[in-house]
Parts: structure tokens; sequence; C-alpha cells
């Protein structure tokens, strides 16, 4: 009899965990993207070879999908001059803290902002595994350049939040 009734409540659980397995949905699962956070706190004193006095700081914020690497992001700024005029802002890729790449009025930038005056949201195209990699690895800054400091007016190096 107990022989019985072992047999039986095996027979019933193994039933029971075939009748969950079966309702298993494999062949769609759901996946939830990872996202890499990004950000960087924009000012005159970080921007390089020379620290600016502009008054104005800015925040950049990052959010970076791992299955698509595409790139959301918003930047905002303030406390310009009413004479300043924004003439481009963008993502660079240089070395953390230098100012290497760095060659002119406008050099070109990596990753353009799509326009200029604040806040400044966009997506970029996917980016490449490289570039993903650099920025992760704090290899990029945001930079606004202005009239009054065509070089660059505020900076901030992009790190993982």
């Amino acid at each position: 009899m107990i022989k019985k009734n072992v047999f039986l409540s095996a027979l019933v659980l193994v039933l029971f965990g075939l009748t969950l397995t079966s309702c298993w949905d494999e062949e769609n699962p759901t996946t939830v993207p990872s996202t890499t956070m990004f950000t960087a706190t924009l000012n005159g004193a970080n921007e390089k070879p020379t620290s600016t006095t502009s008054p104005a700081t800015g925040m950049f914020m990052g959010s970076l999908n791992e299955t698509t690497r595409v790139l959301s992001y918003t930047v905002t700024y303030s406390g310009f001059p009413a004479s300043t005029t924004v003439i481009g802002a963008h993502l660079h890729r240089v070395i953390p803290n230098d100012a290497a790449g760095v060659n002119g009025v406008n050099p070109t930038p990596e990753i353009p902002f799509t326009t200029l005056t604040s806040p400044i949201t966009g997506t970029t195209p996917a980016l490449s595994a490289a570039r993903v990699d650099s920025m992760k690895r704090g290899f990029y800054y945001a930079n606004i350049h202005t009239n009054n400091y065509p070089s660059g007016a505020i900076r901030g190096n992009v790190t993982v939040r």
C-alpha cells in the first residue's frame, strides 16, 4: 500500500512538472534590453587646453541600449550671458582630461547633437562596438561652443553613471 501511494505521488509530480514545462514559451521569450547610463557635468573649468571663465554650466545624460547600441541623450545648459550664441554642441572622443584631437574652432565631432538650444535631445544611429567601448572607458566628452568661446565654452567628461 505504501509503495502504491509513493508511486502515485511520484506520478502526479511528474505529470505536474510536464504540464508546467509545456506552458513555457521558449520560441518567443521576452527580453529586456540592457542599458548603460552616462553622465557629464559641463563647465568652463573643464575646458582644455585652457579653462574658460564662462559662467554657464550644463549636464549631459545618456542612455545606451546595449542590444541596439543606440544612444539616447539629453543635454541641458544655462547661465550664458544674453549676448552669447551657441555655435556648436557635440561629443568628442579623446583621452580624458587631455586636449588631444581638439584642433580648431569647430573640430570634427564624433557625435554631433541634433540641435543647439537647451534642452538638446536626440538619438544616435547604432554606434560601433569600438565607440561603445571607448564611451564606457571614459574616452568621450561633451562640449558646447559659443561665439565668445569658439574653441569651447563648457565641457564635461562622459562617464558611466
